[in-house]
């Protein structure tokens, strides 16, 4: 599905502000491209996910470097290659870090209060029919879906609990929220 050029560039520009549904509808509109480039490249659907978080996460974090002289998609897969690099290189050299009780209690001290519209309507739904429906998503959604709205964590807390960068979260829980969205309409 081809994108309108105008679109994205408008969506771009406020993305620059820091709009939230920008960031949304380029994640949207751009998710499979990403996706499909690193499935090709990993032969791993778990991997080409995790890349493509990180690359929309790292893609958020600098949009403000983008420049609008270039193809936007063609920029994502540059950052997209770049994050798989260094994902085999860190492969190697992995480091593991252990939490201390104590470390793990400051997690549940902090409670974000500020519901998003998709928040609401997330809480508003039937309790045992959601769960139903979160267990369709894969582990790693589900743990971040249960941790904001269940636990009630705010995007902090979900980063340091797993021990991924707040924008990596964001994304997950943006793509959380879609996936689940549509096995809601779908049921």
């Amino acid at each position: 599905m081809e994108i309108d050029n105008t679109k994205i560039e408008q969506n771009i520009a406020k993305a620059k502000n820091g709009s939230q549904s920008a960031f949304r509808f380029l994640l949207n509109s751009f998710w499979g491209d990403v996706y499909s480039y690193q499935l090709k490249r990993t032969n791993s659907e778990n991997d080409a996910e995790d890349i493509a978080i990180q690359t929309f996460s790292k893609a958020f974090d600098k949009i403000n470097s983008f420049d609008e002289k270039y193809v936007f998609k063609t920029w994502l897969i540059t950052i997209s290659k770049n994050v798989h690099i260094d994902l085999l290189r860190k492969k190697n050299s992995s480091i593991s870090v252990e939490t201390t009780k104590e470390q793990e209690d400051k997690i549940y001290l902090v409670i974000d209060e500020n519901p998003t519209p998709e928040d609401k309507i997330i809480r508003e739904q039937n309790l045992a029919k959601l769960l139903r429906d979160i267990k369709q998503l894969k582990p790693k959604y589900q743990e971040v879906i249960q941790l904001r709205y269940f636990q009630e964590l705010s995007y902090k807390e979900i980063s340091e609990h797993i021990n991924e960068p707040m924008n990596n979260v964001k994304v997950k829980l943006l793509r959380a929220k879609k996936l689940l969205a549509e096995i809601i309409k779908e049921s």
